[in-house]
């Protein structure tokens, strides 16, 4: 199997965290190569920014940490390096304009993520950045290298240090395949399993909804629950009924909870207000009216202001005793409860949850156990909704973890 050229810095996966500890890095004045399984870089990047590149949170300091949860303190220090204003200043530097939407998410001006990749690019290639594609890492060899397969067949590299950024569990075929997990601990590094994050949830619906009302929005409408601590959580915004469950940014924002209590009592419980702007007093009274001949859809679609999806949704989850009284009617529209039965496969999710536990790696994020290698990105056992907090952490770990190659590369040398 032949060996490459000794390289100083070698990064394995070439999504956000990859590329920013290589510009780091690169302009420290480091030579960088980066090795990439896929046949083009930043697959997940680009597939996430279809629908609108959100880049980054515009939400003050303390509160955009919390969104990170128990991980709120180790990634705050990532943070230090590169909050959301640097990251937006960092992509006006690449020529990227951005803006705060109304829900108070960063997107580019012209909400695709191809124009700042492609001005990425350019950036890393002038700084001598060399990227290799289609590079799948397989591990080390017994004397300690780092083993490729490719086109040209096996290799490999043994360079002086080495970033991994090889991304979690979820969208297996962007690249993202978790298989990194099982080299890690091979070599003795913890890892918690990895989990579905920003994930769909199970429920068990009948086949009328199935057939009549998958796919259908629930906009505007409140999820109360409780957190690990059993402190009420609540947030506001919208969701999709699916064939078999729920999915859509309300769930993820709360999904980290959902799935912990899944995976601890078989089930997760939240309950849904429908109409977070009427009080249950304002309901019960319109409920109570003379009805004059409307059917109970039609009253709901009046002063309650109750769609079809929702209104499918309460026959589905409540009885016709419920419906038939107008204190109880206007009660669970205000507090409904929905069952959770399981999670979508994490394949399927946007992010995965688990990863290298932070007391395997120093404040630098390298490999307590494998000296010389740094990790950052999704690999590490953080989480985080959707909103822009996700791309923001990556960067960030990315940055710190070049960082943490330069003090130690200078230390060693």
């Amino acid at each position: 199997m032949p060996s490459s050229p000794p390289t100083p810095i070698l990064i394995i996966g070439a999504g956000p965290a990859g590329l920013m500890a290589a510009e780091t890095l690169a302009t420290a004045g480091w030579p960088v190569e980066i090795c990439d399984a896929m046949p083009s870089v930043g697959r997940k990047f680009l597939l996430a920014g279809v629908g609108g590149m959100n880049l980054t949170h515009s939400e003050p300091a303390t509160a955009f940490r919390s969104r990170y949860r128990e991980a709120r303190d180790w990634v705050g220090d990532w943070l230090e390096q590169l909050d959301a204003d640097q990251l937006r200043e960092w992509a006006q530097g690449l020529g990227i304009d951005t803006f705060v939407g109304s829900s108070g998410r960063v997107f580019p001006r012209d909400m695709k993520a191809a124009p700042l990749l492609r001005a990425w690019l350019r950036r890393l290639r002038a700084l001598g950045v060399q990227i290799h594609t289609r590079q799948r890492w397989l591990g080390w060899s017994d004397d300690g290298q780092l083993r490729f397969s490719g086109p040209g067949g096996d290799s490999l590299r043994q360079p002086r240090a080495t970033l991994l950024a090889l991304g979690g569990g979820s969208w297996a075929r962007l690249g993202s395949d978790g298989s990194w997990v099982a080299l890690l601990r091979e070599r003795g590094v913890e890892v918690r399993d990895l989990l579905p994050a920003n994930c769909g949830f199970l429920c068990n619906w009948s086949e009328h909804l199935r057939q009549h009302c998958a796919g259908q929005p629930l906009k505007s409408v409140e999820v109360h629950l409780h957190n690990n601590q059993g402190q009420p959580l609540q947030r506001r915004g919208e969701f999709m009924l699916s064939q078999d469950g729920v999915e859509g940014s309300l769930i993820y924002a709360v999904s980290a909870e959902l799935r912990e209590q899944l995976l601890r009592e078989g089930q997760a419980r939240l309950w849904l207000d429908l109409t977070p702007d009427r009080s249950q007093a304002q309901l019960q009274q319109w409920l109570e009216a003379p009805r004059n001949g409307r059917s109970l859809g039609k009253l709901l679609r009046g002063k309650p202001g109750l769609d079809a999806s929702k209104i499918a949704l309460l026959h589905e989850l409540t009885s016709a005793a419920q419906r038939s009284d107008p204190a109880q009617l206007a009660a669970c529209i205000k507090r409904l409860p929905l069952t959770l039965t399981g999670l979508r496969p994490l394949d399927e999710a946007i992010s995965s949850a688990g990863g290298i536990c932070r007391h395997a790696l120093t404040d630098g994020l390298m490999l307590k156990a494998l000296p010389g290698v740094f990790c950052a990105g999704e690999m590490l056992d953080w989480e985080a909704p959707t909103g822009g907090y996700l791309l923001t952490a990556c960067f960030a770990s990315g940055k710190h973890a070049a960082l943490g190659m330069l003090d130690w590369l200078n230390d060693s040398t």
